[in-house]
């Protein structure tokens, strides 16, 4: 388990007169950003309420810690954090992604890919980005069928690529590498 604070939320502007304020959360449920306790906004430590939701799926809250329009403006772009330890153990079959963050990438055949830098679901599943020691980020389908061990005490996801991905050889790799852009005259 990681330590320190991770990210619930991120605001988004000001709500109102009052110093409400509206939250683009980052929690499965909207609403769980306020059931973890106090967050962090930077140095600051805020006590949040639930006032509502927008229509675009952003949280309304209230800190009793901000009172006026432009010290909510202020907060605009500052992400919510709570401490690791506010959250439960997850279950025996569940790992947080702030758990996988920052762990060695390799492939079944042992190649270091890199460094696991950040989760993505763009809606068709969860696409890992992967850091190597040079060169541009690789995306990673990270599903069962790709991923078939992560190994959080060796601090390593061992990926199983579908065949051609990695292959410099395979145009479809150099596309996805150099922008899309080919330079043998076919486009």
């Amino acid at each position: 388990m990681s330590s320190g604070r991770l990210a619930i939320g991120v605001v988004g502007g000001a709500h109102g007169v009052k110093g409400q304020f509206k939250v683009k959360p980052f929690t499965a449920a909207p609403r769980d950003i306020a059931a973890y306790g106090p967050v962090w906004a930077g140095d600051r430590q805020l006590n949040l309420s639930i006032m509502g939701m927008t229509a675009a799926g952003m949280v309304i809250v209230r800190a009793a810690e901000i009172s006026d329009r432009d010290s909510a403006a202020a907060l605009r772009g500052t992400e919510l954090e709570v401490e690791r330890t506010a959250f439960p153990e997850a279950d025996s079959d569940e790992i947080y992604h702030a758990d996988l963050i920052g762990l060695a990438v390799e492939t079944v055949d042992g190649e270091t890919l890199g460094t696991l830098v950040a989760l993505h679901d763009f809606g068709a599943g969860e696409i890992a980005e992967v850091r190597p020691a040079e060169g541009p980020t690789l995306m990673l389908p990270f599903d069962a069928d790709f991923v078939p061990d992560i190994e959080l005490v060796a601090r390593r996801v061992v990926v199983a690529p579908p065949d051609g991905l990695l292959d410099p050889a395979d145009d479809r790799a150099l596309a996805g590498r150099s922008g899309g852009r080919r330079s043998d005259g076919d486009g």
